[in-house]
């Protein structure tokens, strides 16, 4: 029995000894795998990243059009039919207001009303100032500026012109006021489209620029080349 007994064991020890158990550790077998799974010929029908953004995208809006219905009275359909008053009220919007104004650029006109004179313009300026509106005393100072140079024949009357552009051919024939006739115009911009806030300053700058020009001879262009030469 012993005999049988030890032989059996022997053989067991020896069948173990010869049947190593391969034993791959985890992080090893992971990377591996990583690797092998991370080549072009497993992700050649994967979607893009494009695709990927727009299912996340619409998995998104599913999501909230749900929470919604659940929230809303009825569910979906009390959803749907709010979503259709709110369209209604914004037709209704649009048709009583009007398609809304885009706001000029800078290079919009100079007046945007009818024909006043440069006296008009300056008594309109002063009932601004009067009540503290600095940005409309600014813009209607401006106008008297050069609707006063158009009356003096020193600017050609001419419709859309813009605050710049008056400015630029003013200086070619009052050269000494060609700095202050800018600086004027860029005032006019920033308080009309770029946003900005005028100030008593501002206007002042401008109601004195004004009594200048109406005290300032112009540059003939006779005179101005007779002085080139």
């Amino acid at each position: 029995m012993s005999t049988a007994g030890g032989t059996t064991a022997t053989s067991l020890r020896v069948r173990t000894a010869d049947d190593v158990p391969v034993d791959t550790p985890r992080v090893p077998a992971r990377e591996a795998a990583e690797r092998e799974l991370s080549k072009p010929m497993y992700h050649e029908n994967d979607p893009s990243f494009l695709e990927r953004a727009i299912d996340r995208f619409w998995e998104w809006v599913n999501d909230l059009f749900d929470a919604a219905s659940g929230a809303s009275p009825g569910g979906a359909v009390g959803l749907v039919v709010i979503v259709l008053l709110v369209v209604l009220l914004a037709a209704g919007l649009w048709l009583r207001l009007g398609t809304p104004q885009r706001t000029p650029s800078p290079e919009g006109h100079l007046f945007d009303d009818g024909p006043r004179s440069a006296a008009e313009h300056r008594a309109a300026a002063e009932t601004h100032a009067a009540a503290h509106r600095w940005n409309q005393a600014v813009q209607e100072q401006m106008r008297a500026v050069v609707r006063s140079l158009e009356e003096r024949a020193l600017l050609d009357p001419r419709p859309g012109r813009t605050a710049d552009e008056a400015a630029a051919e003013a200086g070619h024939t009052l050269p000494v006021h060609a700095d202050r006739l800018r600086a004027a115009a860029r005032e006019f911009d920033d308080v009309t489209y770029g946003g900005r806030t005028a100030d008593e300053p501002a206007y002042q700058r401008l109601s004195e620029l004004d009594d200048d020009l109406e005290r300032t001879k112009p540059l003939l262009s006779g005179a101005s080349q007779g002085a080139a030469e």
